[in-house]
């Protein structure tokens, strides 16, 4: 497929108006499914590996099935909606969303359409440079999920040029929240940012309440996000397009920027914008045409038939609300205090969007300033390299006990570098990484006085030179000691060893 042509963004920007949208999917970790009591593979703890296991005859829509709301997937619902400001509706209903495709094996959908559970709310939005932008929120509205193809034979894993596909029903009727804002208008320049600064405010709100695990990486949370540019002046909205599941705060940036000069470039040369799902290409940083948009009317919602409306209590309503925990903006400035980080490093932090990560390090034993350092340093590293998700790498957990480790003297830096990228490459946990590799530090006194006497042979005039008040020159044989230890040595014992045999 020719690439599309692109205009600068700044050109575009000059000729047109960008309006966003997006629609995010929240995958919800309840025991079950929205329907059914089968297990839900969205909880990581139900641990559903095997393809089709995960199912009962509500999930496959078999004849005689019939579907039961699951309660905890209203409760988390209605605290989704309280966190982001909505009206909490006094009844909702659902409906059945008519469409074929292989992964959706009752050929409908069930969800809600005129009834949602919530509507009418707004987020306030922080971008990397302190600008706030206030997203209006239409409506969230509960729903379950479709099945999973694999497309099997091509060269991109796509369904273009498959030689054919396989269907996995697990992730069919797996709760979720569907939070859909309204037109947002008046980003600017900074509408790329915005796009990845919101998605990364839902993941920390649904993380805050418990209510998702909000891995992007492993579709717990989805973003589709819908682009249209009209020509500056003019109030009609342009004609929109819908990059479907983008699955990284990075990629909405990107999809974001893309569309718009793609956009741009087609309506400044007289064509036309189709509305259209498009595909969102990582490896090219391209999107690529997926399906002509269906309205509302051509998905012939008509009411659940199975299924009474939702009416919660306002006793319900009253405890969720009380139970919200603090907003992001608060709890960031709260952090910030509790850390004692300085606004730079702060600000680092959260531009990184990895604030979750550390926070769950720290809590889960480590200093902050440790917990920041091997996040934003060595792990975000790796992870641009490999062109992924710092946490899709390595866990918090995993990361508080290498700062354990470095802490206790177990280690020093070099040597948990290699035992963080051991733990990446799935050989284990800090533990069994180090106890696999031998890459504990030499700390015994033995082996050191040997290597520091083997180092001082070579360079017999150091001692002399620390005699004489130049203590820099034990650096000298602290390298040598290092190199011949291949790193493993305890660098602070070896240069008490050093200074000791300068005072003899």
């Amino acid at each position: 497929m020719a690439r599309a042509e692109l205009m600068d963004f700044d050109k575009a920007l000059e000729m047109f108006e960008p309006v966003l949208g997006f629609e995010v999917h929240v995958e919800l970790s309840t025991k079950t499914k929205m329907f059914s009591d089968a297990p839900n593979p969205a909880l990581a703890a139900n641990d559903i590996t095997e393809p089709n296991t995960a199912i009962t005859p509500v999930c496959l829509g078999l004849p005689g099935s019939l579907p039961v709301v699951n309660e905890q997937a209203v409760t988390y619902a209605i605290s989704l909606g309280l966190a982001l400001g909505c009206e909490i509706a006094a009844s909702s209903t659902f409906s059945r969303k008519n469409y074929f495709y292989p992964d959706t094996p009752k050929n409908y959908q069930i969800s809600q359409f005129d009834e949602p559970i919530a509507f009418e709310g707004a987020v306030e939005v922080e971008l990397a440079d302190g600008t706030l932008f206030t997203v209006p929120i239409e409506r969230a509205h509960m729903e379950e999920d479709a099945g999973k193809l694999t497309h099997v034979g091509g060269s991109t894993g796509r369904i273009q040029g498959a030689e054919y596909s396989l269907v996995d029903y697990n992730r069919a009727g797996v709760p979720l929240v569907e939070i859909v804002t309204k037109p947002i208008i008046g980003a600017e320049h900074n509408a790329p940012l915005l796009g990845a600064a919101y998605v990364s405010l839902i993941r920390d709100i649904v993380r805050a309440l418990g209510i998702s695990e909000a891995r992007m990486e492993r579709g717990n949370l989805r973003c589709d996000a819908n682009v249209s540019l009209r020509p500056r002046g003019q109030e009609k909205l342009g004609t929109r397009t819908e990059t479907k599941n983008v699955n990284s705060f990075r990629s909405v940036e990107r999809a974001i920027r893309y569309e718009i000069q793609r956009q741009a470039a087609i309506l400044a040369g007289g064509g036309t914008i189709l509305q259209e799902t498009r595909h969102w290409h990582e490896d090219t940083g391209t999107t690529s045409p997926g399906r002509i948009k269906s309205d509302a009317d051509d998905y012939r919602y008509f009411p659940e038939p199975d299924l009474l409306p939702v009416v919660p209590s306002p006793a319900l309503i009253d405890q969720l609300r009380d139970a919200l925990p603090e907003p992001p903006a608060a709890h960031r400035r709260r952090l910030k205090t509790e850390w004692g980080f300085t606004d730079l490093e702060f600000r680092d932090v959260v531009n990184s969007g990895l604030l979750v990560e550390i926070a769950d390090t720290v809590a889960a034993g480590a200093a902050p300033q440790q917990a920041r350092k091997w996040w934003t340093g060595e792990i975000a590293r790796l992870a641009n390299a490999q062109d992924a998700e710092p946490a899709s790498l390595i866990s918090s957990a995993h990361v508080a006990e290498v700062v354990a480790l470095v802490e206790s003297g177990a280690l020093n830096d070099r040597l948990a570098r290699q035992v963080v990228e051991g733990v990446i490459a799935g050989e284990g946990s800090p533990a069994e990484v180090v106890a696999a590799r031998g890459l504990e530090v030499v700390s015994d006194d033995g082996a050191l006085i040997a290597a520091v006497d083997a180092a001082l042979a070579q360079q017999p005039d150091v001692l002399e030179k620390i005699r004489d008040g130049k203590l820099q020159a034990a650096g000298a044989v602290i390298g040598a000691v290092m190199k011949s230890m291949g790193g493993k040595a305890d660098a602070a014992r070896v240069r008490e060893l050093v200074l000791e045999r300068a005072q003899a």
